[in-house]
This record gives structure tokens, C-alpha cells and sequence, in this order.
């Protein structure tokens, strides 16, 4: 069990405030241009130590995107009620844009992949965030959002710091945590991971 997993409970009314600061703040960062979405990585395949072979279907970036204290943070989660039905996850993928303001506007964020495995539906985000403690304090308030709408137990996220995911993506294997046993542990558990 990570540190992340046992973070103390936050309030409803505690997520509600703190979403309605970073829609706040997104309209700014819409407003004045700093916010954007490149498609360079678009199409891109990474593949996951739990199988799962995850595609790039949009980023969204601030602008400048330099933090001083890079840290990943990577979230995955399925979706309830829509299933494994094809056509309403790409309606999903098309229109999950609305979720915007739900994370561009939290102190510290810098970049998003947004991806998705289309043979299991497993939903990831993968963040570049300026401070480990900020991504950890978005992805506890993002965790009570997303219970709202996935699989209950579903939903899960790693933070780690000192990484930035263009240094993942040169390099996967810096995703992987040097911890005793890792390399022994149940596949699922390492969900977050990039293999090879």
C-alpha cells in the first residue's frame, strides 16, 4: 500500500471548493492563452506492466509548462454504467474535453496525457506536476470527483517525484519504484509502470 492510498479523507464540501477555484482559474488560463493542446503524442502507444497497452488521445498543457519541483502523477480508473460498449467510449473520448476545469486550474499543474487502453477501458492520466504534495493534494480531491462515475475500488493514483513524463517517455523504466520485491509483486499492482 503507497502513501497515496491511505492520504486523510477530504470533505465533499472541501472538492467542491477546491474544483470551483481550478474552473475559476482555467477560464483565466483559457482566456489569456495559456492553455493548449498540442498533438504531437497523439496516437501514441505505452504499453504497462499490467498488460495494459495505453493510447494518447489528447494533452493539455500550460504555457510556460517549467515547473522547479517536477513530480508524475499518473491516475487510472474505469468508467461505471458505460461498459465495454466502444461507441460511448468514443463519445467519451470525444467530449471528456468538459473535464477541463477539473484539473488545469489546480496550483501546480502543467501537462496532462490522456489516455486510454480500447481493449480493457481503462482510462489513465498521466501529469507532469510542479510539487509531488501539490499532485498528491489534487489527486485526493480528483478521486472523490471520479468515484462519482467509475467501477467503486477503481479508481487509483501514484505520485512520484523528481520525474517528468518526457523523462518517462524516453525512458519507462524510471516510472518503476526501487522497492524490495517489486519485481515480484502481482502484475495488477504494478499498474503504473511502463514495461520496456
Amino acid at each position: 500500500m503507497t502513501s497515496e492510498q491511505v492520504a486523510p479523507s477530504v470533505g465533499p464540501g472541501e472538492v467542491l471548493a477546491a474544483v470551483a477555484a481550478s474552473a475559476a482559474r482555467t477560464a483565466r488560463l483559457l482566456a489569456t492563452g495559456r492553455l493548449r493542446q498540442p498533438d504531437d503524442l497523439v496516437g501514441t502507444r505505452l504499453p504497462f506492466r499490467d498488460g495494459t497497452r495505453s493510447m494518447i488521445f489528447r494533452t493539455t498543457e500550460r504555457d510556460p509548462s517549467a515547473g522547479t519541483e517536477p513530480s508524475v502523477l499518473q491516475v487510472r480508473f474505469r468508467l461505471r454504467w458505460i461498459g465495454e460498449r466502444p461507441t460511448l467510449h468514443r463519445v467519451f473520448v470525444t467530449t471528456c474535453i468538459v473535464n477541463t476545469p477539473l484539473f488545469a486550474g489546480f496550483p501546480g499543474f502543467v501537462r496532462k496525457q490522456w489516455m486510454v487502453d480500447p481493449r480493457t477501458f481503462v482510462y489513465r492520466g498521466l501529469y507532469d506536476w510542479d510539487g509531488a504534495d501539490r499532485a498528491r493534494w489534487y489527486a485526493e480531491r480528483l478521486r472523490h470527483v471520479l468515484a462519482l462515475v467509475c467501477v467503486p475500488g477503481s479508481v487509483e493514483y501514484v505520485v512520484v517525484p523528481g520525474l517528468g513524463v518526457d523523462d518517462v517517455l524516453r525512458d519507462g523504466s524510471r516510472l518503476q519504484r526501487q522497492e524490495p520485491g517489486a519485481q515480484d509483486a502481482d502484475a495488477d499492482a504494478l499498474w503504473w509502470e511502463l514495461a520496456g
